[in-house]
Formats: C-alpha cells, sequence, structure tokens
C-alpha cells in the first residue's frame, strides 16, 4: 500500500525544492554581499575539493550529483578564475585530477562561515529533534531510489 501522505498537486520534491533555492539564495546573496565571486554551483564543487584536494572530475561528478557536461563547465570557469587547477593523472593521462588555489584555500574559511550562517537562519526555529527526523526520512527517500 502506498505511503504517500500528500494531497493531490502536493508533491514533496516541490516543497524540499523550495527549501533548497531558498537556502541557495540566501546563500548567493551573502556571498555578493561579502564580495565572494562565486556561485553556489561553484561553491558546491569547491566545498568537495575543500573535503578532499586532487579528486578526479567524475568523483566531483558523483559528489555533487552532476552530469559530465556541467561539472566541465563549472571546472573551467573555477579554472578561469584561478581558483582550481587541472592536473593531468600520472596513472590515465586521460584524466584529469582537480587541484585547489591557494587562492580557493583562502575563500574556505569565509565562505563556510556564511554557509553555517544560512543554514543556521533556515533551522532557526526548527526543533533539533525534528531537523534528525527530517534528514532520516530524506536519507530513506534518496536510498530508495538510487
Amino acid at each position: 500500500m502506498p505511503n504517500n501522505q500528500f494531497r493531490k498537486g502536493e508533491l514533496y520534491s516541490f516543497i524540499t525544492g523550495k527549501a533548497s533555492t531558498a537556502i541557495a539564495r540566501r546563500l548567493q546573496k551573502k556571498f555578493n554581499a561579502a564580495s565572494l565571486n562565486l556561485t553556489i554551483e561553484q561553491w558546491s564543487v569547491l566545498y568537495q575539493l575543500w573535503k578532499q584536494d586532487g579528486i578526479s572530475q567524475q568523483e566531483l561528478c558523483n559528489a555533487t550529483f552532476r552530469d559530465k557536461p556541467s561539472i566541465t563547465r563549472l571546472v573551467d570557469n573555477l579554472e578561469k578564475l584561478k581558483l582550481v587547477k587541472r592536473v593531468s593523472s600520472k596513472e590515465d593521462r586521460r584524466m584529469n585530477m582537480i587541484f585547489l588555489t591557494n587562492e580557493a584555500r583562502k575563500m574556505q574559511e569565509a565562505s563556510m562561515v556564511l554557509a553555517e550562517e544560512t543554514l543556521n537562519e533556515a533551522l532557526e526555529s526548527v526543533p533539533a529533534d525534528q531537523v534528525e527526523i527530517c534528514k532520516q526520512v530524506l536519507q530513506i527517500v534518496y536510498d530508495n531510489l538510487k
């Protein structure tokens, strides 16, 4: 029996999409106000590289849930901004490894502070136990569909 508790037309993908868009817009405004010349999409790539520098474009695709053309475009733009550099893999010269530049490392702390502020604002009146339940439910939904 279906477990859909949503009324017709009340797709939760719309609800989660709305929340995600609101968070992204707020964070983008904060980046702009702080003169961080980054889009949210570029920041998501840098975020993955801050976690693990020197990964392949394919690993970036997997980590950011983007396709190859999107990652290629994002890395191209980050390279133009001198925030990342491509280096051919020693094991497979057809594969590019993506590395942060010193300029990108300098942006990490400021951008992470803004991201944390934004999430704190988004979750301000949400009880911690409900945040945990939400995370668990969304993980189950993701696992069901991957």
